[in-house]
């Protein structure tokens, strides 16, 4: 059985019309999570909004929620006023247009979700929608109110079904060029290139996600357990620091080539090639 819908409405494209259904792509609940105790009595504590200035807890009827504009200064919105400003929802995913699945950019990706038929009788629209994007190897850019905003959602075909992503605002992501600024521009080529081209070959494969494991979750998991049984839990050492690193010499060695000497017409290109590491 399918997993309960999170959101149903309609997929809408020019005059075609397909009821369909959202469902969680993926979902945290199954991480462990932890409670806060007081040490003194193992009881669960609980979180209070205290008054910045006189110390005293505020009751939730009376807190309100409020936007600095200078320091200490605050317009003070009440909870209808919020809800006035919320969109109206249509439950309608409508599609303003599509864009080739070669020209997505991922760093707009917010969260992904399954796109299915809500019922029998959606399944013939929900097929031609979807084939009919595989066939073009497009995606659809939708626009819908879910969850109290307005959203924008990429719409691509995925095997029966589709995903649905969340996209992120525009002045929601940071500047690739201002993170990138300070890279130096750095010319690699000669055996060091070809070094590097050789090791991504070797190790290249397809993707599979079961074989990357949560080692944080599953070393909660063993935390746990350790405790439970009584077992003397041992703090971790430091971690070593790194060496300073040749780099062609790691790279050679990386590919199997350690002990082969390079041929004289490259050894001028990789003598001078040393960087720190770490």
């Amino acid at each position: 059985m399918a997993p309960r819908a999170i959101w149903k409405g309609m997929l809408k494209i020019a005059e075609v019309s397909c009821p369909v259904a959202l469902h969680a792509a993926a979902s945290t609940s199954e991480r462990i999570a932890f409670h806060t105790l007081n040490r003194a009595t193992g009881n669960r504590v609980r979180r209070q909004f205290i008054d910045s200035d006189t110390g005293k807890p505020v009751e939730k009827d009376d807190q309100v929620k409020g936007y600095e504009v200078g320091e200490g200064d605050y317009v003070v919105l009440d909870p209808d006023e919020i809800a006035a400003a919320m969109p109206e929802s249509d439950k309608t995913l409508a599609v303003a247009g599509f864009i080739a699945c070669k020209d997505i950019d991922d760093v707009y990706f917010d969260r992904p979700y399954y796109l299915t038929p809500a019922d029998r009788t959606a399944e013939e629209a929900f097929a031609l929608i979807r084939e009919g994007m595989r066939r073009k190897q497009a995606a659809a850019l939708a626009r819908a109110v879910l969850f109290r905003r307005v959203r924008t959602v990429l719409i691509r075909a995925h095997g029966p079904g589709m995903i649905a992503s969340t996209l992120n605002f525009d002045y929601e992501v940071r500047s690739a060029s201002e993170a990138f600024r300070d890279i130096s521009a750095v010319k690699i080529k000669g055996e060091m290139l070809e070094l590097a081209k050789h090791i991504i070959a070797t190790k290249m494969g397809a993707f599979d996600i079961a074989a990357f494991d949560d080692r944080y979750e599953a070393a909660l998991a063993d935390l746990v357990r350790a405790k439970l049984e009584g077992r003397k839990i041992k703090p971790r050492p430091a971690p070593k620091r790194e060496n300073v690193v040749d780099l062609m010499a790691a790279l050679r060695e990386s590919a199997g080539l350690a002990r082969k000497k390079p041929p004289a017409r490259r050894k001028a290109a990789g003598a001078g090639s040393r960087r720190k590491s770490g």
